[in-house]
C-alpha cells in the first residue's frame, strides 16, 4: 500500500469520525426522556469514539513509519490532540455511569455538559483538520 493511499485512509476516518461526532450530538436528545437509556447510549457512544479514534491514530502512526515521514509538528499536535480527547471522553463516560441519572437535576446537567464536550471535540477535530489543509496549500509551515 502507497503512502498516499494510507494518507488517503486517514483523512476518510477523519471525515467518519467528524460525523460521528457531529451525530453524537443527538445522543442527549434522543435520550432526554429515559436516563438509563442516556447511560446505555453513551457507554455505546464512547465505545465506537475510542475504535474510531484509535483507528485514525493507528493509521496515521503507519503512514508515517512506513513513508518515512518524520515526526512533525502536526504530527504530534494531533497525537496529544487524540491523547485529549481519548482522557476528556474517558473521564465524561465515567462522570455519567457513576451519576445519579435518576435525579432529574443531575440528568439534565449531564445532558448538556455531554453536548458541550461533543462541540469541543468537533472544534478540536475541525481545528486540526484545517491546519493540515492550510499546511497542504502552503498557507503555514510548521
Amino acid at each position: 500500500m502507497e503512502v498516499a493511499q494510507m494518507l488517503a485512509g486517514h483523512s476518510l476516518l477523519v471525515k467518519v469520525f467528524l460525523g460521528f461526532l457531529v451525530a453524537g450530538l443527538f445522543v442527549p436528545l434522543l435520550t432526554a426522556k429515559k436516563p438509563l437509556g442516556f447511560r446505555k447510549a453513551s457507554f455505546i457512544y464512547t465505545m465506537i469514539f475510542q475504535a474510531i479514534a484509535t483507528m485514525i491514530a493507528f493509521a496515521g502512526i503507519v503512514a508515517i513509519f512506513t513513508g518515512d515521514l518524520g515526526w512533525s509538528a502536526t504530527s504530534i499536535i494531533m497525537m496529544a490532540v487524540w491523547a485529549v480527547m481519548m482522557y476528556i471522553e474517558i473521564k465524561k463516560y465515567k462522570v455519567i455511569k457513576l451519576a445519579n441519572l435518576n435525579n432529574p437535576e443531575n440528568h439534565k446537567l449531564l445532558k448538556g455538559a455531554f453536548i458541550k464536550i461533543s462541540i469541543v471535540q468537533i472544534l478540536l477535530v475541525v481545528t486540526m483538520v484545517v491546519l493540515m489543509i492550510f499546511k497542504a496549500k502552503g498557507m503555514i509551515n510548521i
